[in-house]
């Protein structure tokens, strides 16, 4: 059974920072491009960031360029995106993704986890 655990979530102030982690269940899917989303209360789901297989390319959205960072360990089969500047509207519950999308800032995933909630307080 494919699982996908995000952790790292919490409450942290604004302009602090917050490293969220994504261990998958199968190392096949250290082949897949993997992805971070994230939902605000009343808001739909958005892209945040997403990292090919490989590790050779990244994919952000505009509203967290140049503050997050995602990487991938596939020795350890996980993902992470580490959260640099943040700010009260990043307040959201962030889900990790895989899949063979050729859309990476789609949500044409394959698998999803539960989600962590991050607050960001001002």
């Amino acid at each position: 059974q494919v699982q996908l655990v995000e952790s790292g979530g919490g409450l942290v102030q604004a302009g602090g920072s917050l490293r969220l982690s994504c261990a998958a269940s199968l190392r096949t899917l250290n082949s897949y491009t993997k992805g971070w989303f994230r939902q605000a209360p009343g808001k739909e789901r958005e892209f945040v960031a997403a990292i090919s297989w490989s590790g050779g390319s990244t994919y952000y959205a505009d509203s967290v360029k140049g503050r997050f960072t995602i990487s991938r360990d596939n020795a350890k089969n996980t993902v992470y995106l580490q959260m640099n500047r943040l700010k009260p509207e990043d307040t959201a519950v962030y889900y990790c993704a895989a899949g063979g999308t050729s859309a990476p800032r789609s949500r044409d995933y394959d698998y999803w986890g539960q989600g962590t909630q991050v607050t960001v307080s001002s």
